[in-house]
């Protein structure tokens, strides 16, 4: 779906059979991994949501997502998507 026309929903199903929506918020390559971040889609009165971050593999030909690997490399990312970020916010202004 076109940004022009808002944002991308996606709904994943955990280990667990639960189902969740979520709203894409941004992609990001990286160390020749692709990641990408999300918002819970039902925030509500949430005033901080936690951003979801999942990376993108790919498993018998198919794309799946996945939990990162460790806290090491979660904390990378969301460094870098936060960096990414602020540079669309100063290209903005």
């Amino acid at each position: 779906m076109s940004e022009e026309y808002g944002s991308d929903y996606i709904t994943i199903t955990d280990e667990e059979g639960n189902e969740f929506e979520l709203e894409h918020l941004d992609t990001l390559e990286y160390k020749d991994e692709l990641y990408m971040s999300f918002l819970p889609a039902d925030l509500g009165e949430q005033e901080n949501p936690e951003m979801i971050i999942l990376k993108v593999i790919e498993e018998n030909g198919e794309e799946i997502f996945s939990t990162l690997d460790s806290d090491e490399e979660l904390q990378e990312v969301y460094e870098k998507f936060m960096e990414q970020l602020f540079e669309e916010d100063q290209e903005e202004v």
